[in-house]
């Protein structure tokens, strides 16, 4: 499909030269670009919600390292009264 777009000079010149250094039409690097920007886009306007659960596989290390801690800080508070 061909669309007329406006875009700044300096992004155009910016990205002119980006697809001549990658050696692709700036019509495939801005239909990447754009790609791009849909695929990670929620929709919600926060784009950290992306990433939101990706350390989910860490959370029982976390737990274990968590007890450990309070096990120290029990064991200090013990001493700490005598």
């Amino acid at each position: 499909m061909k669309t007329t777009l406006e875009i700044p000079d300096a992004i155009f010149r910016r990205a002119k030269s980006l697809a001549a250094e990658r050696g692709i039409p700036l019509r495939a690097l801005i239909s990447e670009a754009l790609a791009d920007k849909l695929r990670t886009d929620n929709g919600s306007g926060k784009p950290w919600m992306a990433a939101f659960g990706k350390l989910r596989h860490l959370r029982k290390g976390t737990a274990r390292i968590n007890r450990f801690i309070e096990e120290e800080f029990e064991q200090i508070e013990a001493e700490d009264r005598l």
